[in-house]
């Protein structure tokens, strides 16, 4: 479970909230059942008219992606090819076949099963760019749903706020009524603004480099399973492949063999 995403929201959250504390206010103040049901309920609705529902659907998978993500390491992506691609030259790329099950990663293995069947390389590289297409193009919808919630958010807010004034200056004649009612008036506003910057923005930004993190894999699988296929060397497909990795994951690359075999392994 990738906690990075879950801590980073909550101590926004409750950064904000400790601060409004620390202010001398309280949480009742917060708690304005019109103000939170003009944010969220009036973001929720613009958010569901500028998507199909096919779309909106993608958000589920999205969350569980932000929450239970794991990509394979590329180290470890590498000696499991480079490993394939030994025993492939000792004993020919159809005894590949018995070791697909292990396999793990669907891309991956689906790339393999293509080479074991005899596809010509520039077909394997076009059904698996075609896939890496469309599994980008899923990808950036989840994405284009929470930014555009985040864009929504604070216009919402801003929109409680003005039906609270307007329900402020029809009160006039009360005066001691004003300074509670203005305040729950911007309540809405700090909800719209909060919402949009602490947790719709953020999780689209999140899920945006969860995207580009997988890509950047599938990329390496895709170039190491074309390299084992054309019978390259290991030792260049090692140097082809790392060229993927930072220069510090290149060096342990180098004195290790390949880095995250065994968590890859039990992934």
């Amino acid at each position: 479970m990738d906690l990075t995403t879950l801590l980073g929201i909550t101590f926004g959250a409750a950064s904000l909230l400790i601060a409004f504390l620390i202010e001398g206010g309280h949480i009742g103040q917060l708690l304005s059942p019109t103000a939170l049901l003009i944010v969220f309920g009036g973001t929720f609705g613009a958010t569901a008219a500028s998507f199909s529902w096919p779309q909106l659907k993608q958000v589920v998978p999205a969350i569980r992606a932000l929450l239970f993500h794991r990509m394979p390491e590329e180290g470890a992506v590498i000696h499991q090819i480079v490993a394939m691609a030994e025993k492939a030259r000792r004993e020919g790329l159809l005894s590949l076949e018995k070791q697909l099950d292990e396999v793990e990663d669907p891309f991956m293995r689906k790339g393999l099963q293509l080479v074991v069947d005899g596809t010509e390389p520039e077909t394997v590289r076009g059904i698996l760019e075609i896939e890496m297409y469309s599994l980008n193009e899923r990808h950036r919808v989840a994405q284009e749903i929470f930014e555009s919630a985040g864009g929504y958010a604070p216009t919402m807010g801003i929109i409680g706020t003005v039906l609270g004034l307007i329900h402020v200056l029809s009160s006039l004649s009360n005066p001691e009524k004003l300074g509670p009612a203005i305040a729950l008036a911007f309540t809405a506003t700090l909800w719209g603004v909060s919402s949009a910057n602490v947790l719709w923005f953020p999780i689209g930004t999140r899920l945006k480099n969860i995207s580009r993190k997988e890509a950047q894999v599938r990329e390496l699988m895709l170039e190491g399973i074309l390299a084992l296929q054309a019978g390259n060397n290991p030792i260049m497909i090692t140097e082809r492949l790392t060229a993927f990795l930072s220069p510090r994951e290149r060096e342990a690359a180098k004195n290790e063999g390949a880095p995250g075999a065994e968590a890859y392994g039990a992934s």
